[in-house]
């Protein structure tokens, strides 16, 4: 079949179940040499071909609703709704996004990049189509990995009780990113090898219809003897004491099982669970033999071995520099404990986990309790390690505030991520973290401008004995300086001067230094002389060298890569109107005030006029508005 001929899902209602297959594999065929030119999320996708096909032979979309939740398993369902032949962008600059994106399809009906969101959505969508007396089926499709998260669990418990008719859709990997952890895991284990519970439940019920009734004693009976019959087969039936109708286990990909259980669901009144197995990279042998989450997002890569398209003698990567360091004082500290929410392998915990497993805690998909375990953990003296992405530290933002910076405990907080990440857009782009951060009391807030003061500031963090931490890096590698030998201390709230100047400053930090080296260089050339420094401590600022700035009247440049509302600049103009410097010719450069979506890094900084001719053209404003006020 020629996938770019698909407009919409209606084809599929008159494909028989050969057909479909045959589809299937094409499919597989479609996604796998795409990915290996433009890399993406390929190991999900290939693991829901067939239970996407089925939901939409199933039903109507968009009058039915298919949620997605996170959104990484969505290519097959954005080729099945007639955008095969984008596939050539997926992911790059204006191109097709890699998650569901309302403006891309009416079939997008809800946008997600973060898990667990999808059966909060969909309750609401319930509770808006029952008032509207109109029929529809909301399908929410969450994958096991996503029950770790505890807003899954509270919205679990209200569609249970509130009876709202919905078929939510488990697909089942037995992974996420990384292998999936905790109790609830264990819980789908068991369901996974009970077999046919419901078959030999409704066994049961209709053999007990047979029996005369002999009064109430017996129908209680029968009763007991269901919900007996329900703990042995599945020790737990953890769902159905939710109030939802589970079916399952069922094959996520055979269509006569998919085909009959959703028909099944369809007729059922109130909350359906449908628990379907499925196989991640499922038809591509070096993602179906992934263990540890390297084949759910990848790069470019070769398909004929599998082997990831790299550049040659990279630089280390900043993940592994900061999980590396840690490991490093590890050795000589035992209070030092690592934290992830599901992302070891992103975070590059991997070694710190293999010398150290006693103390590292992946706690699955739970930002939440990540950060106040890391907070008991500090109650306790010891020194715990919280690594997370910026775009996910987002989520644990309540218990920073009041479990962390409030108590003034000593949690070192590894911000991954921070800035512009590129091809997952707008929900992943780590901007908003020096914003929401900066203003809560206590917290010491950094950014070093590479892997060599990384690492110091890594020691420094973890020798602080004075409350919250934070140090933030961006996605990728470093620039491959030369690493000391010997950790050294940084003083709390200090910068680094590293271009003296006397007609303009430019404080920036991290990843915008280069920037802010160049646009110096190209305005020496032209008779000015700019300083550029090194603010590394976001908050607290260094006080003493910024009041040595404005004491001399010198225009005042602020770069940085993260939301300007809130952030690093505005604490500049903040102090500046504090310290009663009210004419002072200060400006700043950051990202606007708009979500900003896929592309390469360069691209978005070019869009948004983060670049080295903007900070050349700032500069010369604020040296001509100086001379007009002189």
């Amino acid at each position: 079949m020629d996938l770019l001929s698909i407009k919409d899902p209606s084809f599929l209602k008159a494909l028989s179940n050969k057909e479909l297959e045959k589809l299937s594999q094409e499919i597989r065929e479609f996604l796998i040499e795409k990915l290996s030119k433009t890399g993406g999320h390929i190991g999900p996708n290939l693991g829901v071909v067939e239970l996407t096909i089925a939901l939409h032979k199933c039903f109507n979309s968009p009058k039915d609703k298919i949620l997605w939740d996170v959104g990484h398993q969505s290519y097959v369902h954005k080729i099945l709704t007639g955008r095969a032949d984008q596939f050539d962008t997926l992911r790059q600059y204006k191109g097709l996004c890699g998650f569901p994106k309302m403006v891309e399809s009416e079939h997008d009906v809800w946008e997600t990049g973060h898990s667990s969101t999808s059966l909060s959505a969909a309750m609401g969508m319930a509770i808006a189509r029952d008032l509207k007396k109109e029929k529809s089926f909301i399908v929410p499709v969450i994958g096991d990995g996503a029950l770790t998260g505890g807003m899954a669990l509270e919205a679990l418990n209200h569609i249970g009780h509130e009876r709202k008719n919905m078929i939510v859709v488990l697909n089942d990997n037995e992974m996420s990113i990384a292998p999936n952890v905790g109790a609830l895991h264990n819980v789908l284990g068991r369901l996974r090898t009970a077999g046919k519970y419901q078959w030999a439940k409704d066994e049961l019920e209709y053999l007990l219809k047979k029996i005369p009734a002999v009064g109430g004693k017996l129908a209680a009976t029968a009763e007991r003897i269901k919900d007996s019959l329900k703990y042995l087969i599945v020790s737990g039936v953890f769902f159905e004491e939710l109030g939802f109708t589970y079916l399952g286990p069922i094959d996520g990909h055979n269509y006569d099982a998919l085909l009959e259980n959703i028909a099944y669901a369809k007729k059922m009144d109130g909350p359906v669970l449908l628990h379907v197995i499925t196989k991640k990279g499922k038809g591509y042998q070096p993602a179906e033999n992934d263990t540890i989450g390297t084949w759910h997002g990848t790069g470019a890569y070769k398909i004929e071995t599998g082997d990831f398209i790299k550049p040659v003698q990279s630089p280390p990567a900043w993940s592994k520099l900061v999980s590396e360091t840690v490991r490093k004082i590890a050795r000589e500290d035992e209070r030092v404990v690592a934290i992830t929410p599901a992302m070891p392998v992103g975070s590059k915990l991997e070694g710190f986990a293999g010398e150290f497993p006693e103390r590292m805690y992946d706690v699955g998909i739970a930002e939440q309790h990540a950060a106040t375990m890391a907070a008991g953990l500090a109650t306790q003296k010891m020194k715990p390690f919280l690594a997370i992405y910026s775009t996910f530290l987002q989520r644990a933002y309540d218990q920073v505030v009041h479990d962390i910076c409030r108590q003034n405990l000593n949690v070192f907080i590894g911000i991954d991520r921070a800035g512009l990440v590129g091809a997952d857009g707008e929900t992943h782009q780590g901007v908003f973290d020096i914003a929401f951060l900066r203003h809560v009391p206590n917290m010491v807030l950094m950014m070093p401008k590479d892997e060599n003061e990384g690492q110091h500031l890594v020691h420094t963090a973890l020798k602080y004995d004075d409350g919250p931490i934070a140090m933030r890096f961006p996605r990728g590698n470093g620039l491959g300086v030369p690493l000391d030998e010997e950790l050294k201390e940084i003083p709390i709230g200090t910068w680094e001067v590293l271009k003296e100047g006397l007609d303009g400053a430019i404080l920036t930090f991290g990843t915008t230094i280069p920037m802010a080296m160049k646009a110096a260089e190209i305005l020496e050339k032209q008779g000015v002389s700019i300083r550029v420094i090194n603010a590394r401590f976001i908050k607290p600022i260094d006080e003493e060298m910024l009041l040595g700035l404005l004491d001399v009247d010198m225009p005042i440049l602020t770069i940085e890569e993260a939301a300007l509302q809130g952030g690093f600049g505005s604490s500049i103009l903040e102090f500046a109107s504090e310290k009663g410097y009210h004419h002072a010719e200060i400006d700043r450069l950051g990202i606007p005030d708009r979500f900003i979506e896929h592309g390469s890094v360069n691209e978005l900084l070019n869009e948004i006029g983060l670049t080295t001719e903007n900070v050349v053209n700032k500069l010369q404003t604020l040296a001509r508005r100086k001379q007009k006020r002189a």
